[in-house]
């Protein structure tokens, strides 16, 4: 039986470390070639001895127009192919001034929107023109978040980074209907509070992991892990979703149906 992801070829934007290192790590061990696009290079290098030969690492900032290109246009020169795009790469824009409303600065805004909703549409239209030059479809797979759509008043009041996970989530589901007919699938994972960098504010506070125990409570309630995310990856790259588009997964340890 071929693992799922044989023969797929798939660009990660955010690839070296955190969420899109372990799915990166994921796809090789189904088959699948990587790139990995990040900006530091020991995290690359760390990514490149993880992955082997079935993994390259383009440096670049997600938020520059160029940078997707040059990472499919490596996928397209190593490994003879491109098949799958996931957008992993974003952050909180708490440190620049995101908050409550009535306190985000314009730098707050401009700056959360850029790192979470145009990088994310700078790597989304650089992949759907390449799919729609090379024919045959492809998959598109976007990183969004339970704040999107199920927020959390006291403890993740970010209002600028819940609109930007939720603008994700109406521009993917519209480009999902318009390249349908395309064979261009457009999807959306939303996970909670998984353990990364952007998340050590949360992990590194006793009331917030207590308030999780009960806002996450499967698996014995607790703040997710990378590879949490990794299998449902997975599923949209691969062909086992080939008839599913315009979907919003939460993967979230069951936050959106907690109190």
């Amino acid at each position: 039986m071929n693992n799922a992801l044989e023969n797929k070829v798939i660009v990660i934007i955010g690839g070296t470390t955190g969420m899109g290192l372990s799915a990166a790590i994921a796809c090789v061990e189904e088959g699948a070639r990587v790139v990995c696009v990040g900006r530091s290079t020991e995290n690359g290098n760390a990514a490149l001895d993880a992955l082997r030969l079935a993994g390259r690492v383009v440096y670049g900032d997600a938020c520059d127009p160029a940078t997707a290109p040059r990472a499919i246009k490596t996928a397209l020169a190593e490994f003879g192919g491109f098949t799958g795009l996931y957008h992993i790469a974003g952050a909180s824009g708490r440190k620049f001034g995101d908050g409550p409303l009535h306190e985000i600065t314009d730098e707050g805004w401009a700056k959360t929107f850029e790192i979470n909703l145009t990088a994310l549409f700078n790597s989304n239209r650089a992949a759907a023109q390449q799919f729609m030059k090379q024919g045959g479809g492809g998959s598109i797979l976007n990183m969004g978040s339970v704040l999107g759509f199920s927020p959390s008043r006291k403890y993740f009041a970010t209002h600028a980074y819940a609109a930007a996970k939720s603008a994700v989530i109406g521009f993917s589901k519209s480009a999902a209907a318009y390249y349908a007919p395309h064979g261009i699938r457009f999807n959306v994972i939303a996970p909670s509070v998984i353990e990364t960098p952007m998340a050590a504010r949360a992990a590194a506070n006793a009331e917030i992991c207590e308030f999780l125990s009960h806002k996450q409570p499967l698996d014995g309630g607790r703040i997710g892990q990378p590879e949490d995310v990794d299998a449902a990856a997975v599923y949209f790259l691969s062909d086992g979703s080939k008839f599913v588009t315009g979907q919003v997964l939460a993967v979230d340890g069951g936050w959106s149906v907690s109190e």
